[in-house]
């Protein structure tokens, strides 16, 4: 079980991972991460906002990208050293948000990867960054 290694990449590769947000998701999110914030929760609350309906959590969004990372590019065996993260906008129930990231820079000497994260809902972003992750050299014969 590995994932791409360092010798496989190149800048410009991209991937995806897409999900709808569902009510389990968010309770069950609220529950691993322990924000309970009633904007995530509470209808009556989250009416009287800007939103006017209840958000998923900004964090959630955020952690399709570490799918993407994790499972698909480079995957398996790359260990995330940073990732940057703007909140542009909403995600609300039934929304179904693509993460993508896309090689950047690739710094052979430290096996290092940027990549540009975005998450969308349709046309509009909801979440862009950056993420550096570490990759492992193939091993030598």
């Amino acid at each position: 079980m590995h994932g791409l290694y360092l010798e496989d990449l190149a800048v410009g590769m991209s991937a995806v991972f897409g999900k709808t947000i569902g009510e389990a998701d968010i309770v069950a999110f609220a529950g691993v991460s322990g924000d309970t914030n009633p904007i995530h929760l509470h209808d009556g609350f989250a009416k009287t906002t800007r939103f006017g309906a209840r958000i998923a959590h900004g964090m959630l969004g955020g952690s399709f990208i570490s799918t993407v990372i994790g499972t698909k590019l480079p995957g398996p065996g790359a260990l995330y050293v940073s990732q940057s993260l703007n909140f542009r906008a909403p995600v609300k129930i039934g929304d179904t948000v693509t993460a993508r990231a896309e090689i950047v820079e690739i710094d052979a000497t430290r096996r290092r990867v940027r990549l540009k994260t975005e998450c969308h809902c349709g046309d509009t972003v909801v979440i862009d960054g950056e993420a550096v992750v570490m990759v492992p050299r193939r091993a030598k014969a």
